[in-house]
């Protein structure tokens, strides 16, 4: 599927590659699309790749719980209201998919009759996000064919892979999150305006706020009750296309 989806991005990008050299960043361009961010609403559709994180507060010092990421990616639409010649309200949906895994130190176990194990030590969060952004975005002012952009704003997810209705917790190998969160989006980019459309490519990151972690049934569980708080932290970089 990572295949599948690289394959696809790599050609949307280098269909227009002769035009963009031609058009976007040669010493005189011709200006393209020059009225096209004047409409009051227009729309697009982004593709991307996401590295997910975890940031852990704990009750009492202990050793990090460490946190290995993987690469995930993202699709998703694009609406776009213009409040200002340099101010747009923009709101993207899109879906998320990503991986990361938890490897418990053994002090964990030390005090309690769960034995240390692979098995144990061990927890997948496999997650499947729908992401509600409602983002601020500010432009500079165009330059031939080029128009950087800071975003910023707010978003609610759902986490479709939360396990939050399930009973079961850590001792039956469930680990279990909430299914909505909050969180506030920072990010830059830049749109280059080639012939037929508008490529932008953008970074950002996100940045939880709400404890998502949902304890296990034992205060005292190896996998939760040292735990303060649990927040996504995550960077996204996202193509889009209007």
């Amino acid at each position: 599927m990572k295949k599948i989806f690289v394959l696809l991005l790599l050609s949307l990008i280098t269909k227009g590659y002769p035009q963009f050299t031609k058009n976007i960043f040669s010493k005189d361009p011709i200006i393209n699309l020059e009225n096209f961010q004047k409409q009051k609403l227009h729309f697009g559709f982004y593709l991307g790749f996401n590295s997910y994180d975890f940031k852990i507060d704990y009750k009492t010092e202990s050793p990090d719980i460490l946190v290995n990421k993987t690469t995930g990616f993202n699709v998703g639409l694009v609406t776009d209201l213009r409040l200002h010649e340099y101010i747009n309200l923009r709101f993207e949906p899109g879906l998320y998919y990503t991986k990361r895994d938890l490897n418990y130190d053994e002090s964990y176990f030390s005090t309690t009759n769960v034995p240390f194990t692979s098995s144990n030590r061990l927890r997948e969060v496999n997650s499947t996000y729908i992401n509600f952004p409602l983002l601020l975005k500010f432009s500079s002012l165009r330059t031939g064919n080029i128009r950087p952009f800071l975003l910023g704003g707010a978003s609610a997810t759902l986490n479709l892979s939360s396990n939050s209705k399930s009973k079961d917790d850590n001792l039956e190998q469930r680990f279990r999150v909430k299914s909505w969160t909050t969180n506030y989006e920072l990010g830059f980019g830049i749109d280059l305006f080639s012939e037929y459309f508008i490529f932008s490519p953008s970074v950002r990151g996100v940045f939880g706020l709400n404890d998502e972690l949902i304890r296990d049934k034992d205060p005292n569980s190896p996998w939760t009750g040292n735990i303060e708080s649990m927040k996504t932290r995550a960077v996204f970089i996202n193509f889009t296309f209007h």
